[in-house]
């Protein structure tokens, strides 16, 4: 079942999609409808999944959903990896590849790979307070809290 990202409680699960580039305003609302449809018909084991979404930034498509009912399963999932799937290739945009990262220059979100992010920290173009966008959060509570986060609190603190 669809239900509206904000009346979802803090312990939902989350899964981050970020998007190498951002949206445009008719893909958001194409994207936000084949969305809604999947979330609606969402289901484990026959059993319907109370789950959200929004899309940050027009950059990142964030679903979560609320365990405390029922469960995710391996199915259930594999069916929300496919909707992201579709929507990669009907919008011709990357939302999978984890060995990307998102970080704010300025007002700008910039996505770059793992191995760009490395050297523009040791070109100092990225310190340990940019702000960066930490995809390993597990529950909304988290990804309200913990998602936009200077690198140094993150897992990006690795790096410097």
């Amino acid at each position: 079942m669809h239900v509206p990202f904000e009346e979802l409680s803090d312990e939902a699960r989350v899964w981050i999609y970020p998007a190498n580039r951002p949206f445009k305003e008719e893909e958001i609302a194409e994207i936000c409808t084949k969305l809604s449809t999947f979330l609606t018909q969402w289901t484990a084991h026959g059993a319907a999944l109370n789950a959200g979404f929004t899309m940050p930034y027009n950059r990142f498509i964030v679903i979560a959903l609320d365990e405390s009912q029922q469960e995710a399963t391996g199915c259930s999932i594999d069916a929300s990896v496919r909707i992201i799937q579709e929507i990669e290739a009907a919008y011709d945009v990357i939302l999978m590849d984890k060995m990307n990262v998102s970080f704010k220059q300025g007002q700008y979100i910039t996505y770059k790979s793992l191995l760009d992010f490395k050297t523009m920290v040791k070109n100092k173009s990225v310190t340990e307070n940019s702000v960066v966008f930490n995809h390993l959060v597990v529950n909304k509570g988290e990804f309200l809290t913990q998602w936009e986060v200077p690198a140094h609190q993150s897992w990006h603190a690795r790096y410097f």
